[in-house]
């Protein structure tokens, strides 16, 4: 392998969002010495890349994503990192080397790793994980009214952090539904303004609606309950607008349920830009299901046990060492916050949810499920109303109008279930499109004829080779 190359190519800057407990030079610092330590004493989110002589260093939290891939250059390996697939792959046509990329070779960061690859040559070697996210579990109250105050309190303080960062003057977006999540970070970002000495009202909620959608119904009664109807707007967009393709494409995955939501945030934030072309600050509510492990069991295969003996199951999936571990992918809400980052990035926005802030989720993995609910998968699907609507009384003092839980793309998609049915999509499918939209990208670079670098190519400036 040819020494004097710089074999790490980052195609983006460390970067954070309501980061406390450090500077970003001080992550990228730690992230460069592996210390774990010094990570897991921060709150926030942030993505950061380092180096140390051979080895390459990334880590991320759940709400910026991060990604990676091996390349093949001057006789040796070039690591590639960027959060998207399509940006690995133009940097690879750019270097002539298109030839080399498939999308299955391109590598998830996971959430609460720091991951760890040397630079040795070929074979690349395996990565290494270092977790520094290790809440306890099931050690708090079981008391829900006790639970939900510590569980909205530090949701209350993620938000301050995050507003805090916002200029004064700048207005707020919220993705707003009506639902337990979204009404809670409508009250709690308000109170967090008042308490900042700011004002409540730059922060305006709005809601999708393709067509008499119960998200825009019930959103209209729960501002109409809270006197918040001035704060409020509902997005009207026509149903034909909404394109599963599109979202396919922006999220780089293929996993239905992130498709379709995807799809539906693609067209409420479509909807908010051409009202509000300057409006750059972005809430939303994404994770309060996880947290509270409020998913229909009858969607997916798992039972009552797999939830509550994985407690970091919907946050990260299975885990880094379990065999359905995507390393494409990386797994629950660590893969599948694509759905929110991806279309804010594509509208412009800077999103941001306390739900996904780790002092969050501690609060929820410290909950006793299992004493709480037993083995009642009806117990589970309510305690999420319960906890959070006693936390918001006790932060807020307001009684939370609280409906039960619908998908973000089923309240959206229309007045009846049966509406929403007509443009649901199998996992089949989506992998179809996704796989087709790279066979077009990738055809020009596959082309023989095209032209092509080869790995064995020395690296030459101006002329004079670099050694």
């Amino acid at each position: 392998m040819l020494e004097g190359v710089e074999r790490l190519v980052s195609l983006v800057d460390s970067r954070s969002s309501a980061l406390i407990g450090c500077t970003l030079n001080e992550i990228n610092d730690a992230v460069r010495r592996c210390d774990v330590h010094a990570l897991a004493n921060t709150d926030g989110h942030f993505a950061a890349i380092a180096r140390e002589g051979k080895t390459v260093r990334m880590a991320r939290t759940i709400g910026i994503p991060l990604r990676y891939l091996a390349a093949k250059m001057y006789h040796g390996p070039f690591l590639v990192v960027g959060w998207r697939m399509d940006q690995l792959f133009e940097w690879c046509r750019e270097q002539r080397i298109g030839w080399q990329f498939d999308p299955a070779y391109t590598r998830m960061v996971p959430a609460h790793y720091l991951v760890e690859i040397d630079q040795v040559g070929c074979p690349d070697p395996a990565p290494r994980y270092h977790r520094f996210f290790n809440p306890p579990i099931g050690e708090g109250s079981d008391d829900l009214e006790e639970a939900g105050a510590n569980y909205i309190g530090a949701t209350y303080q993620a938000l301050k952090n995050w507003i805090v960062t916002v200029p004064a003057d700048e207005p707020i977006a919220l993705a707003f539904s009506g639902g337990v999540d979204s009404t809670s970070v409508f009250l709690l970002a308000r109170k967090a303004m008042e308490e900042l000495g700011g004002d409540p009202d730059r922060l305006r909620a709005f809601t999708l609606d393709l067509g008499e959608g119960r998200d825009a119904r019930q959103a209209a009664e729960v501002v109409h309950k809270l006197g918040l109807e001035n704060n409020w707007e509902v997005v009207r967009i026509p149903a034909e607008r909404l394109d599963l393709e599109e979202a396919i494409r922006a999220i780089e995955d293929y996993h239905p349920l992130d498709v379709e939501c995807a799809a539906v945030a693609l067209c409420l934030l479509e909807g908010i830009r051409e009202r509000y072309p300057s409006l750059k600050y972005l809430l939303d509510g994404d994770g309060g299901d996880e947290n509270l492990k409020s998913y229909p069991l009858e969607d997916s295969d798992l039972t009552v046990s797999s939830v509550l003996r994985n407690p970091l199951l919907y946050q990260e999936g299975w885990g880094v060492d379990a065999i359905k571990h995507s390393l494409i992918y990386s797994g629950g809400l660590s893969r599948a916050y694509v759905r929110t980052y991806a279309p804010a990035q594509v509208h412009g926005f800077r999103a941001f949810s306390p739900y996904t802030v780790r002092s969050v989720i501690a609060e929820a993995l410290a909950i006793p499920f299992e004493k709480v609910i037993g083995d009642s998968a009806e117990r589970l699907a309510t305690v999420k109303q319960d906890v959070v609507s006693a936390g918001l009384k006790a932060v807020t003092g307001i009684a939370m109008p609280a409906y039960p839980k619908r998908r973000f793309q089923e309240g959206a998609g229309g007045a009846t279930a049966e509406s929403y049915r007509e443009w649901r999509v199998s996992k089949s499918w989506c992998r179809r499109v996704f796989l087709r939209q790279w066979e077009e990208r990738l055809r020009a670079a596959w082309n023989p004829e095209g032209e092509r670098r080869s790995g064995n190519e020395m690296a030459v400036t101006e002329g004079v080779l670099v050694v």
